[in-house]
């Protein structure tokens, strides 16, 4: 009589590594690295006055400034998300943005107001982990809310994540 082995050992079951599952582990890979798609788009744009921010060489309009954030004045209120982290520094009205996120897109720093200015945004486009500064000039009575997120310069659009802050008074009372 010829005896089979039992199926029904003690030792618990072990898949094999295979190809086809390690092509299954690296494609899971690349699609959570996957660019941000039409469904990641940033509902409720407003049609911003964007300043952009540029290098320091004859900047008009922002300088860029390699800092850390304990770099930044403290008097600064920040709101950030992945990708960018935006901040206002109430003596001197200056907007900061940081690019947080090496994905080809730039920060944006939106700032609404309370009182009726129409809202805008500072943009960095100088790339991952370098800071922008705007310069504005909000009146001292009012408040601005800060909003970070992303946006992608070739397409026009606008991405999610988002943040926002909560009102903050211009003048720092």
């Amino acid at each position: 009589m010829r005896m089979t082995p039992s199926r029904t050992s003690r030792t618990p079951h072990v898949p094999r590594r295979t190809a086809t599952g390690a092509v299954a582990a690296v494609a899971t890979l690349l699609l959570a690295a996957a660019p941000a798609t039409a469904e990641d788009a940033a509902p409720d744009v407003p049609e911003w006055t964007v300043t952009s921010g540029t290098d320091g060489g004859g900047a008009t309009t922002g300088t860029r400034t390699p800092m850390s954030s304990s770099s930044l004045p403290p008097d600064s209120w920040c709101v950030s998300t992945y990708g960018s982290k935006v901040c206002f520094q109430h003596d001197g009205d200056v907007v900061w943005v940081l690019d947080t996120a090496s994905d080809g897109m730039s920060a944006i720093g939106g700032v609404y107001t309370n009182y009726g200015r129409g809202p805008e945004a500072c943009r960095n486009k100088s790339g991952y982990n370098r800071w922008v500064k705007c310069d504005k000039d909000y009146d001292e009575s009012g408040s601005v809310r800060l909003r970070a997120l992303r946006y992608d310069g070739d397409t026009g659009k606008y991405y999610q994540p988002e943040a926002y802050s909560g009102w903050l008074p211009v003048d720092g009372s």
